[in-house]
């Protein structure tokens, strides 16, 4: 079988995204952001100044200087350094969770939106997700099972996935009935490789949208959770830890809860003023749809 026939239109426009988004500022500057922070958090060994949880209670409280820049909190520890690291768990939590729930639902969606026989199923499905408050079942689970890592990736993913299904169906169920799939389907191409080839990536327009909205929510989910100490405990670093340890001495040391929370401030910011420029690049009513 021809290959050169079944090339979705999505390839077609990758120079003309390109050019776009080297001309939209808000983009470039949430996605320099994002960047940094993320190279904070791959590089914090070597970019934090001291060991996160070394304590030195001779030096608690002091106020920023050359050795501690952002001054040290009740423990003599470093605040510059435990944000950095913070940044490492938050981060690498979040990205978990918002693939994990992306890969989810754009099964779920997929499948559903092609195969009609399973639409009634997995919808439904999809529908008792959705009606329950994502926060309730993610203190239910942290409550039950435990604050831990693993425990709250299993409790974001499990209510998060929905939304995705939702989307993804939808476009799946008007992509499938377009020409280059009608022509993929005549030149013998298999359901699975139609749904892989052709439908999911001319899907991952609105999903990258949403994911790249997600990610802040995932980070405010999980710093939400360290600031009840429902998050990840101590002694390790995570930004919404620090803010509820921190919150106790907010008058004597402020930069121990306003640093974390510039950090949580600064990562959102960067991922809605990505997901909002990448909503209007790829905005059907407009020139740049890729359907």
């Amino acid at each position: 079988m021809n290959n050169q026939f079944l090339i979705s239109p999505i390839r077609d426009n990758f120079h003309e995204y390109q050019a776009k988004i080297q001309q939209r500022p808000l983009l470039l500057t949430g996605l320099i952001i994002l960047v940094f922070m993320c190279l904070i958090a791959i590089f914090a060994p070597f970019v934090a100044p001291h060991n996160p949880d070394e304590q030195s209670l001779k030096n608690r409280f002091m106020g920023p200087c050359l050795e501690y820049p952002l001054g040290t909190d009740q423990f003599g520890r470093c605040i510059l350094s435990r944000v950095i690291y913070g940044s490492q768990t938050s981060l690498a939590v979040a990205v978990i969770t918002t693939t994990i729930v992306v890969a989810i639902g754009l099964l779920v969606g997929l499948y559903a939106g092609y195969y009609r026989r399973l639409d009634g199923l997995l919808m439904r499905f999809t529908d008792i997700m959705l009606a329950f408050p994502s926060m309730v079942i993610t203190l239910a689970l942290v409550g039950i099972l435990g604050p831990s890592v693993p425990t709250i990736i299993l409790a974001l993913a499990i209510p998060g996935w929905a939304k995705y299904a939702r989307v993804v169906r939808s476009t799946t169920i008007s992509l499938k009935t377009s020409g280059f799939v009608t022509s993929a389907r005549a030149l013998g191409a298999g359901d699975r490789h139609i749904i892989f080839n052709h439908i999911l990536p001319n899907s991952l327009a609105p999903i990258m949208e949403i994911a790249t909205l997600g990610l802040g929510g995932k980070i405010i989910s999980i710093a939400g959770l360290g600031f009840l100490g429902l998050g990840i405990q101590p002694p390790t670093a995570e930004w919404g830890t620090i803010m509820n340890q921190g919150l106790a001495y907010i008058g004597k040391a402020p930069l121990i809860t306003l640093s974390a929370g510039v950090m949580i401030v600064l990562f959102v910011l960067s991922t809605n003023l990505i997901g909002s420029e990448i909503r209007d690049l790829m905005d059907p009513k407009t020139d740049s749809v890729i359907f």
